[in-house]
């Protein structure tokens, strides 16, 4: 949450800031000067006053205003024209020319790598590479690495900070310093950047700022400001100098690599071309400030309704290509487990919210951000996610997005077929390749991955098994689904910090079915019938566990649930489904009018019991006590799902109010019939079979 003002200028002044007029008089050598510290807000003569004060800001009417921020960014877009997007030919263009710094550059990475790889191998050789003290003088050499190579490897080391299963706890801790503790480059070049992007002087945007940046990421470094015109607490990003000449080098570098591995590594089926281009675009984009402010206007607009959600907003008046001004947001970073316990929070509560907000950024909005280390997401001291840094977004496409849904509910019922025709709507596969030799190497991984609970799996798990599959068949893993592995890693690497033990696809659950149950979407509502529905029989049991993890989503509303199942049963097209149902109809009215007369029986007053059962010892019905059993199960499930739909927070009587419009159309009327009169004739031949004892034909069971 963004300090309140009072709040904000009780806090702001703990900081240094950089008087502006000094730095216009000595450019090359600026006078840092100090405002004192105090724990209370400052009184006027202990602060540095840089500019007279603002007057007060005109209130605007929100349309006015709107029109006004629409106006401002348009002036941003304007001053970014000249950002350079990427492409293929722009490094041939760039670098093709210049074999020499190419060759010099590739030669610097292999032997820096090489050189560290080397010393883990002697380490290891020696008996060494389980000493915690080895390891973390390594951890430490590799973060030098990292850093001296540049923003590039820098990104690996950032996703290696949060893979706890792939990399020693020194080593994690060394490689989250790559998030926001790089090398800062010098403060002058820093504000002459601002002055020079926004073509103003700093005095008068900002009333003050802090004399050094108080965060150094891998594309630039944050300082904190507070605006003259308004008194807004903000932080401003500003990027590394010759930052772009030393990325579009490393990935011309990178392609030739990735043509080498098309050409002569055979393992790998995947376009690693594509994929570095994919990536080499996104990591383009972010050296747009102004294209990532638009990315979190569009994510906070997506998230606005969402409490625990926050996204800072952005000042476009004081944003260009390479300086961007958002909102400033007090919070601590996801890893730093003690600081956010010492706030009263829980890290794992923090990170399921994160899981459900990325579900939804996955599988809901298709707009996600591919980018969530620790870095990039706070603790608010409410209890609020904080989302910063928009430069890496990304999109599912929305065939993509119900597969993926269709993909988990498959995967459950352990429907490989259906797992592997998954793969065209995923666009894993091309329409013209057969996946019938796919089928048995899934089953083969699932069937000894499944052997406990999906709920078990981690999504490394699946990652790992899933990667061995794709290395066999002419698998194209698409861009956006290497995003998305990236993100959930990221976030269930941050999970494992707090619980070794913490199981995504667990948490995701709720999600999962809260979609499945309410989803009109042709493809989710035929893989919620294939849930339920299994040799012609219904299976209550999954209903039930459906609606118990459905409720624990918060947006989980009873009256949706199962409405587009029940729209196909009275359509056109579900005539099978009728059959299907009726059926069960005939089975549940059995059960829940035979259920109470046995309740009935067993309530009565024992003299009364004979007169009941006319002497008969076994009672007045004449069935097995299997068929009993199965009844009683049956009549208990559905009365436990109609006790979870009423005891849900969204429930009222309305909840019947669409299946009573539903049940008044012709369509309706007919169905209604056909399931009376199977139930009359069902009840009938109980009676019958009653009357005259006949011996009762077993039911097989189905829960």
């Amino acid at each position: 949450m963004a300090a309140s003002t009072s709040a904000a200028a009780a806090v702001s002044f703990l900081l240094p800031y950089y008087p502006h007029r000094a730095l216009r008089r000595q450019r090359h050598r600026p006078s840092l000067l100090r405002a004192a510290s105090t724990a209370a807000p400052p009184s006027p003569d202990l602060s540095i006053q840089l500019s007279p004060p603002a007057s007060p800001p005109l209130v605007l009417s929100p349309a006015r205003d709107r029109a006004e921020d629409l106006q401002a960014e348009s002036r941003a877009m304007t001053r970014a024209a000249a950002a350079t997007v990427y492409s293929p030919e722009l490094l041939a263009s760039r670098y093709g020319s210049q074999p020499f710094q190419v060759a010099l550059r590739a030669a610097e990475v292999l032997s820096k790598l090489g050189a560290f790889g080397l010393t883990l191998l002697l380490d290891q050789q020696r008996g060494e590479s389980e000493s915690s003290t080895k390891r973390r003088a390594r951890a430490v050499e590799l973060r030098t690495i990292l850093t001296k190579l540049g923003p590039t490897f820098v990104k690996i080391g950032q996703g290696l900070s949060t893979r706890p299963d792939l990399c020693p706890t020194e080593y994690l801790e060394e490689l989250s310093e790559l998030q926001d503790s790089l090398p800062t480059f010098p403060d002058e070049d820093a504000f002459a950047c601002i002055e020079r992007e926004l073509g103003l002087p700093l005095d008068s945007m900002y009333s003050v700022m802090s004399p050094s940046p108080i965060a150094a990421a891998s594309l630039g470094q944050v300082y904190k400001a507070r605006l003259k015109n308004s008194g807004q607490l903000v932080a401003v990003k500003v990027q590394r100098p010759s930052i772009e000449d030393a990325i579009g080098r490393d990935f011309y570098l990178l392609r030739g690599i990735g043509f080498l591995i098309n050409k002569y590594v055979d393992i790998i089926t995947t376009d690693a071309v594509a994929l570095i281009d994919e990536f080499a675009c996104r990591v383009f984009q972010e050296l747009n400030y102004v294209q990532e402010g638009q990315n979190a206007r569009r994510f906070k607009k997506l998230y606005a309704d969402k409490q625990d959600i926050l996204v800072p907003d952005i000042f476009w008046d004081y944003t260009s290509a390479k300086v961007l001004t958002m909102e400033w947001i007090e919070g601590v970073k996801l890893n730093q487990q003690a600081a956010i316990e010492g706030q009263g929070l829980k890290v794992l509560d923090l990170v399921n919210i994160g899981i459900q907000c990325s579900l939804r950024q996955l599988l809901e909005y298709g707009y996600f951000h591919a980018d969530p280390h620790p870095g990039n997401i706070l603790a608010t001291p409410e209890g609020k996610l904080a989302f910063l840094d928009f430069g890496m977004m990304s999109e599912t496409p929305e065939d993509a997005r119900v597969a993926i849904i269709g993909h988990v509910v498959h995967m459950v019922n352990r429907d490989y077929e259906a797992m592997a025709r998954d793969y065209y709507a995923l666009d894993f596969l091309k329409p013209e390749v057969d996946v019938s030799p796919i089928v048995p190497a899934l089953k083969n991984f699932f069937d000894d991955a499944l052997d406990s609970t999906v709920s078990e799996l981690n999504f490394k798990t699946i990652v790992d098994g899933l990667g061995a599959v794709l290395y066999q068949y002419p698998f194209n893993v698409p861009a956006y689904y290497a995003l998305i592995l990236r993100s959930l890693t990221v976030l269930e690497g941050l999970a494992l910090y707090a619980d070794p033990n913490f199981k995504v696809l667990a948490a995701s659950y709720p999600y999962f079915a809260k979609r499945l149950l309410t989803d009109p979407n042709p493809y989710l509502r035929d893989a919620l019938i294939e849930l339920l529905f299994k040799d012609g029989r219904f299976r209550w049991n999954r209903l039930e566990n459906l609606l118990v993890q459905g409720r624990q989503d918060r947006e989980f509303v009873a009256k949706d649930a199962l409405q587009p199942v029940l729209k196909l049963l009275l359509g056109p097209d579900g005539e099978g489904l009728r059959v299907l149902v009726v059926k069960e109809a005939v089975r549940v009215t059995e059960a829940i009018t035979f259920g109470t007369l046995i309740d009935s029986y067993n309530a009565a007053p024992e003299f009364l019991k004979p007169l009941i059962s006319n002497g008969n010892p076994a009672g007045p019905f004449k069935i097995s006590d299997v068929e009993r059993e199965q009844m009683m199960e049956l009549r208990g499930r559905v009365l436990r799902i109609w006790g979870l739909l009423r005891s849900s927070d969204s429930f009222d009587p309305s909840l019947l109010q669409p299946i009573v419009q539903v049940l008044q159309e012709p369509e309706a009327r007919v169905f209604g019939s056909r399931v009376a009169g199977g139930v009359t004739q069902r009840l009938a031949a109980r009676l019958l079979q009653q009357l005259l004892r006949i011996p009762p034909t077993p039911v097989p069971g189905s829960s």
